[in-house]
């Protein structure tokens, strides 16, 4: 076909169609090693997107259905060695949690807020005796609303995935990246997103 031709059906082509197209060959790069860039561009929302934070390796995991798309080195609390259980212990939790709201006015970056505590992490905090019924009952409601928890009960909250470096266990609790790394993330997630947080 005459190079015109081809410029004129391209102009002519769906666009979501171009997208997929391209989204497909960049995919046959095959997945990231630890560290490396994403073998899928990505800027916009993923489908079936959910991440994996893997705290022992410092890894962050970020995948569309099965595939993994990135994978970004990451630092954690300053007690980075097993869950958080409480208000100021710079530890990071773990379980199963969502993104719960999205922040590009961070002053770390840019943020992804986790809905800890969780309503596991309320019932195990009840039965200790750590908090009360009634916190107990709006962490499980946020929960099943989809919402943020209240971040204010002797659990700690407003856990999030941030910018700003991920050389070092420096957060309070949080997950932090490189800001190149969080710039995709944040763009390719949507509140929802199922985040998961393994020792």
């Amino acid at each position: 076909m005459h190079p015109m031709a081809i410029k004129r059906n391209l102009r002519k082509a769906n666009p979501l169609l171009l997208t997929l197209l391209i989204g497909c060959a960049t995919a046959l790069v095959g997945n990231p090693s630890p560290g490396a860039e994403p073998a899928v561009a990505v800027g916009g929302p993923l489908p079936n997107a959910r991440i994996e934070v893997h705290k022992a390796r410092r890894e962050l995991l970020l995948f569309s259905g099965e595939t993994l798309v990135g994978t970004f080195p990451v630092g954690l609390g300053f007690q980075p060695s097993g869950s958080k259980t409480r208000q100021g212990d710079g530890a990071t939790p773990e379980g199963e949690y969502f993104v719960c709201v999205k922040n590009p006015q961070s002053r770390y970056f840019l943020s992804l807020g986790l809905n800890y505590p969780n309503a596991s992490d309320a019932a195990a905090a009840l039965a200790a005796g750590r908090i009360t019924t009634p916190e107990q009952q709006r962490i499980a409601r946020a929960e099943q609303r989809g919402t943020c928890p209240p971040w204010g009960t002797p659990l700690g909250g407003e856990i999030f995935i941030h910018g700003r470096g991920a050389g070092a266990d420096w957060t309070l609790g949080c997950v932090a990246l490189n800001d190149p790394d969080m710039e995709r993330l944040f763009h390719a997630v949507k509140i929802g997103t199922r985040v998961e947080i393994k020792p």
